[in-house]
């Protein structure tokens, strides 16, 4: 009987023993329950983009609802008077090959009846557009290495290759310099492209501080644009290597805001048929730049993250730099080195 006890009480005893959990996870430990599906939430509705109520780039009402167009024009002396470049939003001055200029001139608020004359693109144009989002662009042509640059960008390209009867010559001025276009004929080939987006500008009243300022020249090594103060019509009117730059249309160019903004400017892998290198502008990163607007000048820093952002401008004191409503020129120079050759 008392052996039989004792085999009882053992038995009871692992019993009791398997029934409490391993805390060292001991072969007797309870298995745990199969793990239970989780559930996803049901997604959230994307929400449908709004359109700005000002547009970005002029700081006006105008065209927020309008696909962005980015075209190529001539900056030398054979191409002037240029046509349609009064109604751009923005327009950008970039050194080329030979120190010289070429614009990249940017529409949404409104679209002349006739642009040009329309040049060639190149590489820094794609390193500016991506801010943009995915415009459409229009040039004339390209160098062949630069294709597939061109072919990979987030872009929409109406260029003449592609743009057929959207492209004309017109009478009285010297080829290359009489290769015009319609930019509402541009865009039809073009449906998809992106309205106006936030590209870092902002517009308002002037912030405190500024000197006085009638006139600023920019230079390059072949060419200079000056840009002098007018309070009638308040705005910056320019002249070009010394000549008064009218346009086509009548009136002289010029914009209410004009941003020198210096750039590291070197050589790109890319040149034209004389050899010489088209320059690559830098426009990410940071740097310092010289606005102008209502006859003053203010020393700002410029900063761009990376290319799929825009660019923006903080005064000496800290303060968000703004423009003044209407046209903005960006005017890309070289931050000090010598020219690239």
């Amino acid at each position: 009987m008392r052996i039989l006890s004792r085999r009882v009480t053992a038995v009871l005893g692992i019993a009791v023993l398997a029934g409490v959990p391993a805390a060292c996870g001991g072969s007797t430990a309870k298995k745990a329950d199969p793990p239970v599906a989780a559930v996803s939430p049901a997604p959230s509705p994307t929400p449908t983009p709004t359109a700005p109520t000002v547009n970005p780039f002029t700081g006006g009402t105008s065209g927020l609802n309008n696909p962005v167009l980015a075209v190529k024009i001539d900056n030398t002396r054979p191409s002037h008077p240029q046509q349609g470049l009064s109604s751009a939003d923005i327009v950008y001055v970039e050194q080329v090959e030979g120190g010289e200029t070429r614009i990249m001139a940017v529409f949404s608020s409104k679209l002349p009846s006739r642009l040009g004359p329309v040049r060639s693109a190149r590489i820094s144009d794609l390193h500016i557009l991506r801010q943009f989002g995915r415009p459409a662009f229009a040039f004339s042509g390209v160098q062949s290495k630069m294709k597939p640059y061109i072919r990979r960008a987030p872009l929409y390209d109406i260029s003449q290759d592609n743009g057929g009867g959207s492209y004309f010559r017109v009478g009285g001025r010297p080829a290359p310099y009489n290769l015009f276009t319609s930019p509402k004929a541009l865009l039809k080939q073009a449906p998809k492209a992106t309205g106006p987006r936030d590209i870092g500008f902002r517009f308002g009243a002037a912030p405190a501080g500024g000197r006085p300022l009638k006139s600023f020249t920019a230079k390059w090594p072949a060419e200079t644009l000056t840009f002098t103060w007018s309070a009638k019509e308040k705005r910056w009117l320019t002249a070009h290597n010394g000549t008064r730059n009218t346009a086509a249309e009548g009136g002289v160019l010029g914009g209410q805001t004009v941003v020198i903004q210096y750039a590291k400017t070197e050589r790109s892998q890319f040149h034209d048929f004389l050899g010489s290198y088209t320059p690559l502008i830098h426009t990410t990163g940071t740097g310092k730049a010289l606005v102008l607007r209502d006859g003053k000048a203010y020393d700002t820093t410029w900063s761009r993250p990376s290319e799929d952002k825009g660019t923006t401008f903080t005064t000496a004191a800290g303060a968000p730099m703004t423009f003044a409503t209407g046209q903005v020129w960006m005017v890309l120079v070289n931050d000090g080195k010598p020219h690239i050759p």
